[in-house]
């Protein structure tokens, strides 16, 4: 494990391990099911369940990060390199969609202004907060 994480991937115990063992499967589930839903973000909920995960069960915090498509991804966020330009675009093009229908759909004002709300803070955590992979990893 890497140094530089060690405060970060203490390993809870208690009831909290099992809080952070549960949110950690959720969000396994979550992830898997936008593999194949457009518009639900995979990386987010995989980097999430690695969180927990380092939190609960080195195990499993090990499986995600030795998986095949989201692995490298998580390491790479982890790491600091961000999202490729391309991924990035993908994913702010897909929250805009979701939240575009999503607002044309829903017939409640206030809930259609959370969702826009949310996709906004999307947007924003997306494309401004999570830094761009430069080109040379693949990037572009």
């Amino acid at each position: 494990m890497d140094p530089a994480r060690a405060a970060d991937s203490r390993v809870v115990s208690g009831p909290l391990r099992w809080l952070w063992f549960g949110i950690g499967w959720i969000a396994v589930a979550v992830g898997f099911v936008g593999v194949v839903v457009p518009g639900l973000p995979t990386t987010g909920f995989m980097v999430f369940a690695a969180w927990c995960f380092s939190k609960s069960s080195p195990r499993f915090e090990r499986w995600l990060l030795e998986l095949r498509g989201v692995g490298p991804l998580i390491r790479d966020y982890r790491a600091g390199l961000g999202m490729p330009r391309r991924a990035k675009v993908s994913a702010i093009v897909m929250i805009i969609a979701a939240v575009s229908i999503s607002a044309v759909l829903i017939d409640r004002p206030w809930l259609r202004l959370t969702v826009v709300a949310a996709g906004i803070v999307g947007v924003y955590v997306v494309g401004i907060r999570v830094p761009t992979a430069p080109a040379s990893r693949g990037g572009e």
